[in-house]
């Protein structure tokens, strides 16, 4: 397991994020003009309207997995009578705070999900004259916090046109808890998804949208959740396209990365190191009982405040691999074309790692070439000469920045070019850099004096939903920009279209993407192999081979 302060870094920051990813919430019309309502084939929901769209929010896509129902697959959701409120959301699943002390908050019962779509067209029980596309988003914060209902995705259904749906899942061990007397891992976070995805399938022309064209998008843990998809054989036919933001198949961090003791950090593991620590964690929850049954039983009769500690969230907040939701490691899983068919955006932000490595510069500062040279070596190894020659500290304004930024091209923007390489062999794919150097940072974290965040980690998102951040007249040209590339890729599978800059496929082994920036010249074509050292990157800590493939 990465280091525990490592990971309370990391899951502060990504908590960070969906935190305050949602802004100030949506602000209802006063008087309110009327609460439309639809009927989903659960039952009638009220929504509410906000001007030119409407949402319906909190709605049951599966049963509460609580009770006996704790760690199996999301069963359906019961038919309710009447009409059921959605004007506001349900409980998040159940997390602990994403910054600072304190216990778990939020509820088992969470399976819901948020509608957002553009007024009129809801309300028909078939496909609407002139359905609209669905984007389904799945929220970061690295499986251990977050809900759908922090992301307002209203510029995304106005101005592109579209359904958004926000979708909740189980988090921590609750959603990535393994045991042999579950018969694995069975990832029921990713399970959880596919649930929505088939809710949607049976209700988006009820709410004027079409379930023949679905994208399935997200951010940070978000994107590997739709990496999973990407290559999961359960989710055939759930999605028409796929975008990853910050977030691919081969994400990882090396050891080191941001705390000097930590180890090496990898989303996806083998499911049978899940499955061992699942039996310790039985073991010292007092459930290490003869059989399967009975562990089971134990388990499912503790409260939830018991499974939701700080040790047991993070211990289980990896997807695993080798069993039939995922049969082979997904970035091999790409390298030999076992993937669903879909044209894909795929992108990373140029500092990525800033946002990491700011949070604890002040207990473990770098700060001279002798520190960098040390983290270096810790991090990789034979090869830190070959990487420091690459990346100097004299070549940056701090020996900070510069482990950042190298940081950043091992962990996310290399790693992203691989696997779209892998991608456009096959389908339709177009990358992306979000480079705006003064991105907003809408997250309050504390400024780090020397250290700008840049484009780090999720700091794209103000530019694709309603955060409350401040954007300057260049960063919402981009912001509507950008939305438009989204949502056309959504309604058509390619984001391109007349009067925006070309945005080019990605060519095997070309490393062309779009650089997104504001101002004059910042949206244009880029080579991130060259700009961003991928060759070197292609040799240093290549990934092990996984274990064998579990045929489904």
């Amino acid at each position: 397991m990465p280091h525990a302060g490592f990971v309370r870094s990391l899951s502060a920051a990504l908590g960070a994020l969906v935190l305050l990813a949602g802004g100030a919430g949506h602000t209802a019309a006063a008087p309110e003009p009327e609460r439309p309502v639809v009927e989903t084939d659960g039952g009638a929901v009220r929504g509410r309207t906000h001007g030119a769209y409407r949402t319906y929010e909190g709605i049951p896509y599966a049963a509460a997995p609580t009770g006996a129902l704790r760690w199996l697959p999301p069963e359906p959701a019961p038919r309710w009578p009447g009409v059921r409120d959605a004007g506001a959301p349900g409980p998040h699943c159940v997390q602990l705070p994403a910054l600072g002390p304190g216990g778990p908050t939020g509820s088992e019962d969470c399976l819901h999900l948020n509608v957002t779509a553009p007024a009129g067209g809801e309300g028909v029980l078939r496909p609407h004259p002139r359905p609209r596309p669905v984007m389904v988003w799945f929220h970061g914060g690295g499986f251990l916090n977050g809900s759908g209902d922090a992301y307002r995705p209203d510029g995304l259904a106005v101005r592109g046109d579209t359904v958004v749906v926000t979708v909740n899942y189980r988090l921590g061990v609750f959603g990535l808890f393994g045991h042999p007397a579950l018969g694995g891992a069975p990832n029921l976070s990713i399970a959880d998804q596919q649930a929505a995805l088939r809710w949607v399938r049976a209700n988006a022309a009820r709410f004027g949208g079409d379930p023949g064209n679905v994208t399935v998008f997200g951010e940070s843990a978000g994107a590997l959740s739709v990496c999973a998809h990407l290559t999961s054989p359960a989710s055939a036919g759930l999605f028409h396209r796929a975008v990853l933001q910050s977030g691919s198949c081969s994400t990882g961090m090396p050891a080191g990365a941001v705390l000097p003791q930590e180890e090496a950090y990898e989303p996806f593991v083998p499911e049978r190191r899940t499955t061992a620590r699942g039996v310790a964690a039985a073991a010292a929850l007092g459930c290490g009982r003869p059989t399967g049954p009975e562990v089971l039983a134990c388990l499912r009769g503790l409260d939830a405040r018991r499974l939701a500690t700080p040790e047991l969230m993070r211990r289980f907040s990896l997807v695993s691999y080798g069993n039939r939701m995922l049969p082979r490691e997904p970035r091999r899983a790409l390298e030999a074309g076992r993937f669903h068919r879909v044209p894909v955006v795929q992108g990373t932000n140029r500092d990525e790692m800033r946002l990491f490595i700011g949070l604890t510069l002040a207990e473990f500062p770098v700060p001279d070439a002798a520190a960098y040279r040390a983290r270096l070596v810790r991090s990789f190894g034979d090869s830190a000469a070959a990487v420091e020659a690459r990346y100097p500290a004299a070549g940056y304004p701090t020996p900070a920045l510069a482990w950042a930024t190298a940081l950043s091209d091992a962990s996310f923007t290399c790693p992203a070019l691989r696997d779209g390489s892998a991608l456009a062999r096959h389908v339709p794919t177009y990358g992306y850099r979000f480079s705006d150097p003064d991105a907003p940072d809408f997250t309050g974290l504390p400024t780090v004096p020397g250290f700008p965040y840049g484009a780090a980690h999720g700091l794209e998102l103000p530019s694709l939903f309603t955060t409350g951040a401040a954007l300057t007249g260049p960063q919402r040209e981009l912001s509507g920009l950008m939305t438009g590339y989204w949502t056309r890729f959504a309604r058509t599978g390619t984001p391109n279209a007349p009067g925006s800059p070309d945005w080019p496929r990605l060519r095997t082994p070309s490393g062309t993407v779009l650089s997104l920036a504001p101002g004059a010249g910042g949206v244009r074509p880029v080579d991130v192999r060259a700009a961003h050292h991928c060759d070197l990157w292609a040799s240093v800590g290549a990934p092990a081979e996984g274990p064998p493939e579990v045929r489904p």
